[in-house]
């Protein structure tokens, strides 16, 4: 809300649903500042849920400080590819995967835009379906018996219409409404989140956490590829969605610096805190963290443990469908944004139905599914990454001409160096994947990481970013 603005005109302009879709946004519109940045990226990224990817780190055998590294070095670095793929946004105006046609060809972009998308879908799912439980389990709270979705279907189908009832209000309405939840949501959520960790730290037994063993500096390295693959590499195909409306004075540096301390704080308080989890409670079951972690609080705290633990994963969602919306536009589906992203969330509900009344036990090889699809991301972003060295600037007109005229349009609309070094990456990550995995590298789950190394420096060892747009 601007100084000269009344509240009601302020109200007005924040439930404003946003029109622009994929179309670039032009400069006098790029108003943002960096602490919005900042607050979108702290919320997505303050969840309870977090604290498991502490105690799986902390499951290599590695000690406290170790885990603390691993989960600072993991988070931090991978957010700073986030915002270095937000400078993009800024430069261009436009989404992210808008933006990979420039690389990959008006047409050739399909092929990593659709794996973006099932992604997407696979996590936001995955929100849903927790979400669903976290409120099933506040039920069985209190009315002191165990529910389950098949015994009180109704709890299961209310809790998932409101978690996508309140994921669409927010990225439905559009990205101002994004930035000013966000924000508010994190002083609120954010506290009860904290509460819950300084529940949880006061029962440390600190004699075992500080007489832990070190594991090897191997397990480090494998601790920091969990942390980095589960947290910021997951997001840089959203970098841009998220930093197009921020203004041009601010420095790429602090794009950066701003998406690496907005999630790297609150990542680095969760993984720590699962870290002192695992060293204190060896048995603990990281992979059901909604039954487990109440058992480590006040018996009153269960239900405000909960409700954190749904709005962390609304938080999170929020973020992953406003992308998903826009991801969709991409692909070329011909509708308004926010039709967008209701199509989106009915791919959510559809699916979350399906894990909650059907096939329930199939929850783990999904997720696995989910994780395979991290190697032609990282792919797709090691091409994405070389081909912004050269590309300063991108052309309005052609990121949306999908016809031979288009700048971007290159051979047949691909671009075959680009195509050539994203699936060469794939094939040499899904090598190690299931050829070798004994390896080193597949043992520290370093595949995703080679697919973005064998991409990126193909596509430059091939000349890099040609064409429209390009700093000669």
């Amino acid at each position: 809300m601007s100084n000269t603005e009344t509240p009601a005109e302020g109200w007005r302009s924040l439930l404003e649903v946003e029109d622009r879709g994929i179309e670039p946004i032009p400069a006098s519109e790029q108003t943002s500042g960096p602490a919005e940045l900042f607050w979108i990226w702290f919320a997505g990224n303050i969840s309870i849920l977090g604290i498991p990817l502490g105690i799986w780190v902390v499951a290599g055998e590695l000690n406290f400080w170790q885990a603390l590294i691993a989960g600072a070095v993991g988070a931090v670095a991978s957010f700073a590819i986030v915002g270095i793929v937000s400078i993009t946004g800024q430069r261009g105006g436009a989404p992210t995967l808008t933006l990979s046609r420039a690389a990959f060809g008006t047409r050739g972009n399909y092929l990593p835009t659709f794996v973006a998308i099932l992604s997407r879908w696979g996590w936001e799912t995955v929100n849903t379906v927790t979400a669903a439980f976290a409120a099933i389990s506040i039920g069985t709270i209190i009315v002191g018996s165990e529910l389950t979705p098949h015994s009180h279907p109704w709890i299961a189908i209310v809790a998932v219409l409101l978690f996508l009832a309140l994921t669409l209000t927010v990225s439905g309405v559009g990205h101002q409404m994004l930035a000013v939840f966000q924000k508010w949501a994190t002083y609120i959520f954010g506290v009860l989140t904290l509460v819950v960790v300084g529940f949880i730290v006061a029962k440390v037994d600190w004699s075992m956490v500080l007489s832990a063993e070190a594991g090897s500096w191997g397990t480090v390295l494998m601790g920091i590829s969990v942390v980095a693959s589960a947290t910021g590499i997951a997001w840089a195909n959203s970098g841009a969605d998220i930093g197009r409306y921020q203004s041009k004075k601010v420095s790429p540096a602090t794009l950066i610096l701003t998406c690496a301390a907005g999630a790297g704080i609150p990542l680095i308080i969760m993984i720590g805190t699962g870290s002192l989890i695992a060293i204190t409670n060896p048995e603990f079951d990281a992979g059901n963290p909604l039954a487990s972690i109440p058992a480590l609080l006040p018996a009153w705290m269960s239900i405000p443990f909960l409700i954190s633990a749904f709005a962390g994963l609304l938080l999170s969602n929020n973020i992953s469908v406003y992308s998903s919306g826009l991801t969709l536009l991409t692909l070329g589906l011909k509708v308004r944004r926010i039709v967008a992203v209701a199509a989106d969330l009915m791919v959510s509900l559809v699916g979350s139905m399906v894990f909650l009344f059907l096939f329930e036990s199939f929850y783990d090889a999904f997720i696995g599914f989910i994780t395979l699809l991290a190697i032609p991301l990282t792919a797709w972003l090691g091409v994405f990454l070389v081909d912004m060295i050269k590309r300063t600037t991108y052309r309005s007109d052609d990121l949306l001409d999908m016809t031979s005229r288009s700048a971007y349009w290159y051979k047949g609309g691909f671009e075959v160096r680009v195509l050539a070094s994203w699936l060469v990456a794939l094939g040499a990550g899904y090598l190690f994947k299931f050829a070798l995995p004994d390896s080193f590298i597949a043992q520290q789950g370093l595949e995703w990481l080679v697919a973005l190394l064998v991409s990126g420096l193909l596509y430059l060892a091939l000349g890099g970013a040609k064409g429209a747009g390009v700093k000669e």
